[in-house]
């Protein structure tokens, strides 16, 4: 007698989300457990955005930096590049440049860089701020404003700053992406109150916060996990999209920094590994890096 094996299927499944009003890419849509192909289905396979800034990158290791050369001078030229060159189908666009220690830059000034930006690349596009709440607050109104009807994916609204945010996405008909720190309750709570402004939940997608190989993985792995069985077993305030932010975590590791192939190591196998546990739109750094990655897509969903 030949034993067959069984396949379980789920009652849930993650909604999906659209990114951009042309040449627009969708993430999400899945009814079963990452690559589990026999036992649901998997409409969407994971996507990757090349991540860009508003200004050079400082601090950056050498390996990332060669990697792009004098492009990285001119914002506008970088985003070019990766579109042009690297084929990249989505941008994430840091706001780095508007921190109040790097560049301080007006609300007006970070408007016009958006617009400026969505005017020369026809990808669609991830906005995200710099990191200071109080300063974020004031820009990511006038960057969603700015982008009005491209449908762009925006972030990061947080337990204790979201409410601004969330506004600017429902008068500019964009998404958002709902940070949580490695904490599936506080992730939960968080969907539910960017709901309860009128927000739909199908419009929202998660970031988890993540750890880099050796540095957290494992955690994180175990609560995307955690938040993708919730999903699944009906639990609607949990069933969004992951994206998570592999190359800022991979290339802030020690490890990615002592010798030239290291870097795009550590970035290719935690994002692999993501991938794994569930993650749908990764967010990388280095060329190699998201070639490698993008190959192993490739594979996995390979007819």
């Amino acid at each position: 007698m030949v034993s067959q094996l069984a396949l379980e299927k789920w009652p849930g499944a993650i909604s999906t989300v659209t990114i951009g009003n042309k040449n627009e890419v969708s993430i999400g849509g899945q009814n079963t457990l990452p690559l589990l192909f026999r036992e649901g289905n998997i409409p969407n396979k994971p996507r990757i955005a090349f991540e860009i800034w508003d200004i050079p990158p400082q601090e950056w290791p050498e390996e990332l930096v060669n990697a792009y050369g004098k492009v990285l001078n001119d914002p506008f030229a970088w985003a070019e590049k990766c579109v042009n060159e690297y084929k990249a189908e989505l941008l994430c666009l840091k706001m780095q440049g508007t921190h109040p220690d790097l560049g301080n830059k007006t609300a007006c000034q970070a408007a016009k860089f958006v617009s400026t930006l969505l005017s020369k690349i026809k990808v669609p596009l991830i906005i995200i701020g710099s990191g200071d709440d109080t300063k974020d607050n004031l820009i990511m109104p006038a960057c969603s404003e700015a982008a009005k009807a491209t449908r762009c994916l925006i972030g990061c609204a947080v337990q204790n700053n979201y409410k601004t945010l969330v506004a600017s996405v429902l008068a500019d008909g964009h998404n958002i992406i709902a940070e949580s720190p490695i904490d599936i309750n506080i992730a939960k709570q968080l969907n539910i109150l960017i709901s309860d402004m009128g927000l739909s939940l199908e419009r929202i997608v998660m970031n988890p916060t993540i750890g880099a190989l050796g540095y957290g993985l494992e955690y994180a792995y175990s609560i995307m996990e955690r938040a993708r069985l919730a999903a699944l077993s009906g639990d609607k305030t949990l069933a969004m999209p992951f994206i998570c932010f592999v190359g800022q975590e991979a290339w802030r590791t020690k490890e990615a920094k002592t010798s030239p192939q290291q870097g795009v190591i550590w970035e290719t196998i935690t994002a692999t590994s993501l991938i794994q546990s569930g993650a749908d739109l990764l967010i990388m750094r280095h060329p190699n890096a998201i070639e490698k990655t993008s190959n192993y897509i490739e594979r996995l969903f390979k007819n």
